[in-house]
Formats: C-alpha cells, sequence, structure tokens
C-alpha cells in the first residue's frame, strides 16, 4: 500500500512540477495601428512583451502574411519576467488600405502561436 501512495504522490509531484514550470509570453498590445500615413513614412513599429511564465520563452519563428511586412524576432530565449520585443517593418510605398497579421510562435505550452495584427492606411502622393 505505501509503495502505491509513493507512486501517486510522486506522479502528482511531477504534474504540479511541469505545470509550474512553463514560460507566459503576454504583449502589451496585439494590434497596431498605424492610423493615415504619408506614403514612404517610417513603417518600423514595434510589439513589446513580457515572459511572465517561470521559465524560459523562446520565439522559435516569426512570418508575415505577406514579403511587405517584414518581423524580426529576438534571437535567444527571454528569461521569466524579462520584456523583450518584435520589430516589424510595413513597405509604405504600397498606397492604400492593410491589414496584416505576424504570427509568433514560441515554446508557451497553451497557446503556442500569437496572431499579431497591423492596420492602417498609406495616402498616395500628393
Amino acid at each position: 500500500m505505501t509503495t502505491y501512495l509513493n507512486i501517486i504522490f510522486l506522479s502528482l509531484s511531477f504534474l504540479l512540477y511541469a505545470q509550474q514550470s512553463s514560460p507566459q509570453i503576454e504583449f502589451e498590445a496585439t494590434t497596431i495601428d498605424y492610423g493615415t500615413i504619408e506614403r514612404g513614412s517610417d513603417g518600423e513599429r514595434i510589439f513589446s512583451f513580457k515572459n511572465m511564465g517561470n521559465a524560459d520563452l523562446v520565439i522559435t519563428n516569426v512570418k508575415s502574411s505577406c514579403g511587405c511586412t517584414i518581423p524580426k524576432k529576438p534571437e535567444g530565449p527571454i528569461a521569466p519576467g524579462e520584456s523583450s520585443q518584435i520589430v516589424v517593418r510595413y513597405d509604405t510605398k504600397r498606397v492604400g488600405p492593410f491589414r496584416k497579421t505576424i504570427t509568433v510562435s514560441t515554446n508557451q505550452e497553451n497557446n503556442p502561436i500569437i496572431a499579431l495584427k497591423l492596420k492602417g492606411t498609406v495616402l498616395p502622393e500628393k
């Protein structure tokens, strides 16, 4: 009987430990609205985030819904409690309204893929 109780106790301990040591990404905002901007203006924006978990957060991939948007991810892991950013550059030479999605893949156990949104309108030259 004692052996069975020990096995149950060890199993529960392992499950609790596994749940406690995981990264948790929290973005300040998941949508950036450029508003109405001039053609050729600065298209760089920043998505800031923090690792609210208690294990290293790793951004494994960041990709855009089209070639007009170039995202750049952090290179190394983000320690618990640390902040970092994903830099995004939209090609503001493309005139008209736009809506783009940046897909962020992480080592976060629950919800490992996060969608970030860009929107706005680029005015034609006068």
